[in-house]
């Protein structure tokens, strides 16, 4: 039978930012399939111009405040890389710590509050409250811990105060480390029923294999902070290539320019790590993940909501193996810095360009910093994962809609919905190009 179908989501919901979704099928041929990105650019980097690098991190955390932990870490990555400062171990590891912290805090937002609605057949997040609220209490206390644990380390989550370049301004003391502890127990108990719901939903059926592409090392460390970029074709190059990855181009519908490396396009987030770093997660999270059939490769786009599950677990159980590691060493006070010092007094400064690469809750995030001898940025680049993933989106969209024609159009609709849903998209962030025409609209 011959299908005509026509579908117009202005403003998608429950993501973050405004895009609209676009479809045509006229007598069962695909005509026009697209995800229009319709944010105005934010000149990120032209905010940087002129300013120092020990200024960037508190400008960039504020490109997005899921993100704000993320940003600032790429952010200081870049700013040392391009003046050749290499950060302590015990820096290292108390950055480690916190993008855990603001990739569990992501993660949980977009299980509990933007996809669990759709696979429990509500509009919202709101009717759970009277059909599940024990489950909506047990979302916002997690979000919550989350939130207190990101503010005993850096002061606060959204906008991070004391991680900067060269280290930390305020280290946390054992009473510190102790209150940390005891947050991620509580969130560890949660996390137990959170897996107990996850293993009820089911979650629609989809294949599309891909490249898959973010961080790989050569260590057995499930890598979110540090290491080359590959994909799951094979690939491999040093972060300092990212452009050989993302080769951005621009389409007519959307301010967000789009991204493909050595296929149409990639996808980059949680499933994308745990197809390229499976045999590096925590044990429990990897008996989850074959729990829930998470066996690369996994070609399920859906399915990135359950990654996002198995990352969860992974970075409490990290985390708590951090702070004991941090509780029986004990935390080196004497590295506490101040702006444009370290306990070896003023860091040096040097012209330099510098690439920080680093995995955030929607996946690879690229900043690279131009910089003069006094410190000063004179060009910058941020790439963000949402960028990177609306052209996969889109190809996705475009695969799924011949197979749903059987559908009525309010189920065709719902589930593009949730297919760019399960992206977890932060399209504000995504926003650069500038001249835009719309068409067809």
């Amino acid at each position: 039978m011959s299908r005509n179908v026509k579908i117009n989501v202005e403003y998608l919901t429950r993501v973050e930012g405004h895009g609209n979704i676009v479809v045509n099928v006229k007598e069962n041929k695909l005509e026009d399939c697209r995800l229009d990105i319709v944010e105005s650019p934010r000149f990120f980097e032209g905010m940087l111009r002129g300013r120092s690098i020990f200024e960037a991190q508190h400008i960039t955390s504020r490109i997005c405040g899921i993100c704000s932990c993320g940003h600032t870490l790429a952010s200081i990555q870049a700013a040392e890389s391009a003046i050749g400062f290499t950060p302590s171990e015990q820096t290292t590891q108390l950055r480690k710590l916190l993008l855990h912290m603001e990739t569990l805090d992501s993660h949980i937002l977009h299980i509990y509050l933007l996809v669990a609605p759709d696979l429990l057949g509500v509009k919202s997040f709101v009717p759970l409250i009277n059909t599940h609220n024990e489950v909506v209490r047990r979302a916002l206390r997690m979000k919550k811990m989350c939130n207190d644990l990101c503010d005993i380390l850096v002061g606060r989550h959204v906008h991070p105060i004391s991680c900067i370049v060269g280290g930390f301004t305020k280290l946390p003391q054992e009473k510190e480390l102790d209150a940390m502890m005891d947050l991620l127990q509580k969130i560890q108990a949660d996390m137990e029923k959170t897996v107990e719901l996850a293993a009820t939903l089911k979650f629609p059926e989809f294949q599309r294999e891909t490249e898959y592409v973010g961080l790989v090392n050569d260590s057995d460390e499930y890598p979110f902070l540090m290491g080359d970029v590959g994909s799951t074709d094979g690939h491999r190059v040093k972060k300092e290539e990212y452009r050989r990855v993302t080769n951005e181009f621009i389409v007519p519908h959307s301010s967000a320019k789009h991204a493909k490396w050595n296929r149409s396009s990639y996808m980059a987030g949680a499933l994308a790590r745990l197809n390229l770093n499976y045999k590096k997660l925590h044990p429990k999270a990897k008996a989850l993940a074959d729990q829930l059939g998470l066996k690369p490769l996994v070609t399920n786009t859906f399915l990135n909501t359950a990654a996002q599950l198995v990352e969860s677990v992974h970075c409490v159980e990290d985390s708590i193996r951090l702070l004991n590691e941090f509780k029986e060493k004990g935390v080196d006070q004497k590295e506490a810095v101040s702006v444009g010092l370290n306990e070896k007094g003023v860091i040096p400064l040097k012209a330099g360009i510098g690439v920080g690469a680093v995995e955030v809750p929607r996946g690879i995030l690229f900043h690279e910093y131009e910089v003069d001898d006094k410190g000063k940025i004179i060009n910058a680049n941020c790439i963000i994962p949402t960028s990177q993933n609306v052209n996969n989106i889109e190809h996705d969209m475009k695969k799924i809609v011949p197979e749903i024609l059987d559908k009525t159009d309010e189920q065709i609709t719902l589930l593009l919905e949730m297919l760019v849903r399960a992206y977890d998209p932060c399209i504000s962030c995504s926003a650069h190009f500038l001249n835009v025409k719309f068409i067809n609209r």
